[in-house]
């Protein structure tokens, strides 16, 4: 991001914050990676917005989420001077993370890389700035072994991640009626519980609150309240949640920019998160699921010549898991 484009969503984080007369707002430096824009922007950015919220009594959560393999003992030093927390993305043992995530030119895996600097991260100077760990699922990998080389970082929190698709362009695996991603989630779950729950998992919290009390969700997967986020892109455009980018190209897209629109406007642009059930097609309407899955994450139901109107591409896994981890759901 250009200077202008920081100081314009600086304003409009303080405009927001002040109108609502917010507790706590939570920012979060995502990518591509967060990393590239270097210290010195980063230490601008973060001082600017606890600057501009100086007497409004709104506190401000900031986060980062890294590849990892930027991380060094000085950066590290200045994200705990700034107080900012670090997720770092694992996808799990080496032959797991290495299937996807190369270096550029080398085509050499980075998970060497990445543990040495989860062994930092981890260790007592800097681990109050360990946020925990991002795992996109690949149902190649070995479910039981991802989850152990997760654990062994004693993560505080682990997140699994759906690849993203739609029913036009469905995820690996997806050309059968086998509950492949399901099954692969099941396998952690139950690994999860057995070795007594060492770190917060929310995708599994979630799925317990929700099916027992109903409410809002920690996971944007699940649940019938939209997520309360928007990501600022580097030229200053606001997208709703990007993974309706596997809609389309741009599909993320609200139209509106930081100076254009302030947050609140952005909720009147067509395309802005719908909340509820009666949002969602017949299928998922009439499911006696729906108030814990809440039909999934809205890109995912895309597709078949009907937009959103269908249960989402993952619906036998999700329900799959659902059923497996709350069994008395249906009851």
């Amino acid at each position: 991001m250009t200077e202008t484009v920081r100081e314009k969503l600086v304003s409009r984080i303080a405009e927001h914050a002040r109108k609502h007369a917010l507790d706590r707002v939570r920012v979060l430096l995502h990518g591509g990676e967060p990393l590239l824009a270097g210290p010195r922007v980063i230490a601008d950015f973060t001082t600017a917005v606890r600057r501009a919220l100086l007497g409004t009594g709104t506190e401000v959560d900031f986060a980062l989420q890294t590849n990892g393999v930027l991380l060094t003992e000085a950066l590290l030093d200045l994200l705990l001077e700034l107080n900012v927390t670090v997720g770092v993305s694992l996808d799990g043992y080496a032959e797991a993370h290495d299937r996807h995530r190369l270096g550029p030119g080398t085509g050499r895996g980075s998970h060497a890389r990445v543990t040495a600097a989860l062994a930092l991260l981890g260790s007592a100077r800097y681990r109050p700035l360990f946020g925990g760990l991002l795992c996109t699922i690949d149902p190649a990998n070995d479910p039981v072994r991802t989850f152990d080389a997760l654990a062994a970082h004693r993560p505080p929190a682990a997140d699994f991640l759906l690849p993203h698709g739609t029913w036009d362009h469905p995820p690996t695996g997806m050309d059968d009626d086998r509950a492949l991603y399901g099954a692969w989630l099941c396998a952690v779950h139950d690994r999860w519980w057995v070795t007594g729950r060492p770190m917060r998992i929310r995708l599994f919290e979630s799925i317990d609150t929700l099916s027992r009390y109903g409410g809002g969700s920690s996971s944007e997967v699940l649940g019938t309240v939209p997520t309360a986020a928007v990501a600022i892109e580097t030229d200053g455009t606001v997208a709703w949640t990007e993974s309706l980018n596997a809609v389309a190209e741009g599909a993320a897209g609200t139209g509106g920019t930081v100076f254009s629109h302030s947050f609140d406007a952005l909720l009147d642009l067509d395309g802005a998160p719908e909340d509820g059930v009666g949002s969602l097609c017949r299928v998922c309407r009439e499911c006696p699921l729906v108030r814990v899955c809440g039909g999934g994450l809205r890109a995912h139901r895309f597709g078949r010549g009907r937009g959103f109107a269908n249960p989402s591409v993952y619906c036998k896994d999700i329900s799959a898991l659902i059923r497996h981890a709350a069994p008395w759901t249906d009851q």
